[in-house]
C-alpha cells in the first residue's frame, strides 16, 4: 500500500530538470548537494549495474542514471516511507526514460550473508556501489523528527558494515564511492583495507582557504594500488555565495567529480 497520502511531499527538479524527485515535505531527509556530488564520483563512461546504498528518496541513484545512459541503478533503502517516495519518483511520467533503469528494494544495508542475498543484494552482482552513510554521531544534537534522525545518525560500526556490504556485492575490479564528513576518514580507510584499493580522495571545501566540510572517497574492489589525493572541489567563489563553475557543472550532471 502506498504511503504517499500519509506524508506530505514536494516534487523537486534536479540536473536542471533532467529528473525529478518526490521527497518528504517538512520532515525526513531531503536530498541536496551531497547526493549530486556523490553521483558525480562515478566515471562518465560508466555502463552496468550500480547500487545506491541507503538511497533515501533516491537522489544520488537518479542522478547517476540521468548522467550515464548505460547505468542500471538499484536503490537500496530500509525505511518504508522513503522507499515509497523513491518508487513514486520512478513512476513519474517526466522520469519515464530514467525510471526504466531504476529498481527499488526495501532492505537494510547492514544485512549479511543469506539475509542480504535474499533481500536482493547478491554477491558480486554490481559493477559500482555509491553510498552516503549517516554521519551525525549519536552524541550530536538530534532532530525530533524520527524519519530525519534515522537518516542522519550513525550507529556503532555503521561505516564498517556498509563497506562490508559494498565489498560483498561489487564485482572484483568494480568501483565504490562514498561521501562523508572528514572526521570519518580514518574509520573509512580502515574499513576499506583488504576490500578496496586504488583509493582516490577529494575534499569538498565551502570557500577558498576554508577547511573541508565533506570528503569523497572512491576505490576499486580488490585493488592494491596506493591512495591518491586530488585537488579539492571549491563550492563557492571568493567572497560570494555563488557556486564556482566546477561545482555548478558537477551538481547539474555536466561534469564528473574526478574528471573522468
Amino acid at each position: 500500500m502506498s504511503l504517499k497520502n500519509k506524508t506530505a511531499a514536494t516534487m523537486d527538479a534536479f540536473h536542471r530538470g533532467n529528473f525529478w524527485l518526490v521527497q518528504p515535505a517538512g520532515r525526513g531527509h531531503r536530498a541536496g548537494m551531497d547526493a549530486m556530488v556523490l553521483a558525480a564520483a562515478v566515471p562518465s563512461g560508466f555502463s552496468g549495474d550500480a547500487a545506491d546504498l541507503g538511497a533515501g528518496a533516491g537522489a544520488a541513484g537518479f542522478a547517476l542514471a540521468a548522467r550515464c545512459a548505460g547505468a542500471r541503478v538499484t536503490l537500496v533503502e530500509r525505511d518504508a516511507v522513503m522507499v515509497d517516495f523513491a518508487r513514486q519518483s520512478r513512476e513519474l511520467d517526466r522520469n519515464a526514460i530514467i525510471g526504466e533503469r531504476i529498481t527499488v528494494i526495501e532492505a537494510d544495508v547492514s544485512l549479511t550473508g543469506k539475509a542480504r542475498r535474499q533481500a536482493g543484494l547478491a554477491d558480486r552482482s554490481f559493477d559500482f556501489a555509491i553510498m552516503n552513510p549517516p554521519f551525525n554521531e549519536a552524541a550530536d544534537r538530534q532532530s525530533p523528527d524520527a524519519l530525519k534522525r534515522d537518516a542522519h545518525v550513525m550507529g556503532d560500526g555503521m561505516i564498517e558494515s556498509w563497506l562490508r556490504t559494498a565489498s560483498a556485492i561489487v564485482k572484483p575490479g568494480g568501483g565504490m564511492a562514498l561521501i562523508a564528513r572528514p572526521a570519518s576518514l580514518c574509520t573509512i580507510l580502515e574499513s576499506c583495507a583488504n576490500r578496496f584499493g586504488r583509493l582516490e580522495l577529494k575534499a569538498i571545501q565551502p570557500d577558498p582557504g576554508k577547511n573541508a566540510i565533506r570528503i569523497v572517497l572512491r576505490g576499486i574492489r580488490g585493488s592494491r594500488a596506493a591512495l591518491s589525493v586530488h585537488p579539492p572541489l571549491i563550492l563557492h567563489n571568493l567572497n560570494s555565495r555563488e557556486f564556482t563553475a566546477d561545482t555548478d557543472a558537477v551538481c547539474n550532471g555536466l561534469a564528473t567529480l574526478f574528471g573522468d
